[in-house]
């Protein structure tokens, strides 16, 4: 092994001074993980696999997530050098330009997903105060704007204390899921959960007509993509690798995370097809898991789970909030996006950052009171982008394992094989219409990206970074001549 190679290692234990330690680092993978989608799960499962298909999918799932997830940790200990995660892997493995669309496709998905954080909040907050109704009425877009502003004035106090309050809250949400998995425990019937296992006469009520599961492979591959959305945030510790007290921490902190959402992802899951037909969970309306509860214990079940959903919308809503900032501002640091994005104050927050997120999802907020129907769909797009920078760290991570001794090459391949592979299939799974779409936000943010490289005095683009950029424009003009002729939608 090089000395050079040695030097980079040996960094992996550097302590860094009042670096955020293991329990943060934690809290923000798991913070960002649980939002909404695992309070919505139960119905969203029923819908789409029997109890058999649906244990197959979440194995492939766990396999492939947990791939990912030791991605993740091997990259942070092998190249604690490279910061900012995502986009850091894109940027080393491809080149500047590639790392441009990972930290800025990243950044899009971070945002518009915290509006619907911020909709949904005040849509369960609608079920107590009619006021707020499904959470885009004038009322809720005013109170939802106020917290906005409130988040902000915390995370420019210091990033290290918006941190520690996220992990207290990210504490608070797990709490009821807990509670949930200890009386669903008591409820679980196994006549219930093995009743037509692998699907075959089980119909789903919809549009007035009922509908069959289909295969077990179809069964799998259904279940599988609703599997796509309920584990983003996995990749949150490494983003933060800059700020983490040491390097080895945030690989640590990866798999914690990711194996402590995965198992209350399985209980939640697994004990609700124990409490009742699952029919019936599939005719819940969301969130599901408050509709389980309801059956199991009676009425305050729905206030409880309703409850526990609005904590974990807000520690989901900050998690991200500092995700957002951070993955601008390490670009800008690195004249990949303009240098007022990494501008910081005197806490350490990056302000330039911040301020263009926070003022994006403001702007975005008033635009649900007017278009709720197509702001959905932007949800589905701030999804699929989060897709391609787990590509590009899997594949990144299979250029650096490749460069590995031949005594540890295997070890370092095993997993980099596995998450590619995956990772592929969920960009696959996310849907061309939304990766065409993708390649046109791309095209507009290059226009930062070559001021940025201007400002520095340097070319935008290189040999290698043009494949890239020739991928962009042309998905970019696919797009435009979809939404021409309406065969492209939002």
């Amino acid at each position: 092994m090089s000395s050079q190679t040695s030097d980079i290692q040996a960094r992996v234990q550097e302590p860094t001074a009042k670096g955020l330690t293991l329990g943060p680092l934690t809290a923000l993978v798991v913070g960002s993980m649980i939002g909404a989608g695992i309070f919505g799960l139960p119905s969203q499962m029923a819908g789409s696999a029997a109890p058999g298909p649906l244990l197959l999918g979440w194995l492939i799932t766990g396999v492939g997530m947990l791939a990912l997830a030791l991605v993740f940790q091997r990259l942070a200990n092998a190249r604690p050098d490279v910061e900012g995660g995502v986009y850091g892997y894109a940027r080393a493995g491809f080149g500047d330009y590639v790392g441009y669309t990972s930290a800025w496709g990243y950044w899009i998905s971070a945002w518009i997903g915290n509006v619907s954080y911020f909709v949904l909040l005040f849509a369960t907050l609608g079920t107590f105060f009619p006021v707020f109704g499904q959470g885009n009425t004038m009322p809720a877009i005013l109170a939802a704007s106020i917290a906005l502003w409130v988040v902000h004035a915390l995370v420019l106090r210091g990033v290290q204390g918006a941190t520690v309050v996220n992990l207290v809250v990210t504490i608070a949400k797990v709490v009821p899921l807990l509670l949930f998995i200890v009386v669903a425990l008591f409820a679980f019937k196994a006549g219930i959960f093995t009743q037509d296992f692998w699907g075959r006469v089980t119909t789903i009520s919809s549009d007035g007509s009922d509908a069959g599961l289909g295969s077990t492979m179809d069964q799998v591959r259904n279940m599988m993509l609703v599997t796509v959305w309920v584990f983003i945030g996995i990749e949150g510790a490494s983003v933060y690798s800059t700020r983490a007290a040491r390097r080895s921490d945030v690989g640590r902190a990866t798999v914690i995370g990711f194996l402590g959402v995965l198992a209350l992802l399985l209980a939640v899951n697994v004990l609700a097809y124990g409490a009742m037909p699952q029919s019936d969970i599939a005719a819940l309306d969301d969130p599901s898991l408050a509709g389980v509860m309801r059956h199991i214990v009676g009425p305050w079940g729905t206030t409880f789970i309703s409850i526990g959903l609005m904590i974990s919308l807000v520690g989901a809503f900050l998690a991200w909030v500092l995700l957002c900032a951070e993955i601008l501002a390490i670009p800008a640091r690195d004249r990949v996006l303009p240098a007022w994005l990494g501008t910081v104050n005197a806490k350490g927050t990056p302000t330039g950052a911040l301020w263009l997120t926070n003022l994006c999802i403001q702007v975005m907020l008033v635009w649900t009171y007017f278009n709720a129907s197509t702001y959905t769909n932007l949800v589905l797009l701030a999804s699929s982008l989060v897709l391609l920078p787990y590509l590009w760290s899997a594949s990144y991570a299979l250029i650096v394992a490749l460069r590995e001794e031949r005594s540890a090459r295997l070890a370092a391949l095993a997993p980099a094989v596995v998450a590619t592979v995956y990772a592929v299939w969920l960009v696959y799974a996310g849907g061309l219409q939304y990766l065409l779409v993708a390649a046109l936000a791309y095209l507009i943010g290059t226009a930062f990206y070559v001021y940025a490289k201007r400002s520095a005095g340097q070319s935008p683009f290189t040999a290698k970074d043009l494949p890239a950029l020739i991928v962009v424009a042309l998905g970019s003009i696919a797009a435009v001549i979809g939404f021409a002729n309406g065969s492209l939608r939002l």
